[in-house]
């Protein structure tokens, strides 16, 4: 039997810390949806299919000065529907843009299907996430 929303979300979130992009691409269904319904300029809001995945995050990961090192506060919501679950966290790492730690709470909502991510909404914090580019001041 395939792997189900908890265990896909497990292995994204160890992808994200190594930054292995192979592992993080062979998540996604050929035809996966990645949404950001809020983002900061220069971030495209959607991506569709596994290769505009790709090219994002090879593009992300390269350039980011943000460096994860895990998860924190993980909250799985279970739904009415068994290939979604909604996932309250945290990312917390270092920057080399700041020099500082970083925690960068977000909600994602995720849909997988036969052990893939067909849709990945992404509500990230995008102060935080600007504060830890060091794009703005702290609060």
């Amino acid at each position: 039997m395939p792997d189900g929303p908890r265990e896909v979300l497990a292995r994204y979130q160890q992808a994200s810390i190594d930054k292995a992009l192979d592992a993080m691409v062979d998540l996604y269904a050929e035809d996966a949806v990645h949404e950001f319904p809020f983002t900061r300029p220069g971030i495209p809001s959607e991506m569709r299919g596994r290769e505009a995945i790709r090219a994002f995050l090879e593009a992300n990961w390269r350039d980011s000065p943000l460096r994860y090192e895990s998860y924190r506060d993980v909250t799985i919501h279970e739904t009415a529907d068994p290939e979604v679950i909604i996932v309250e966290r945290k990312a917390v790492g270092s920057s080399t843009a700041t020099g500082r730690d970083f925690a960068l709470p977000n909600i994602v909502v995720l849909r997988v299907r036969d052990g893939r991510i067909v849709h990945f909404r992404d509500y990230v914090n995008v102060l935080a996430a600007s504060e830890a580019l060091g794009l703005t001041q702290p609060r």
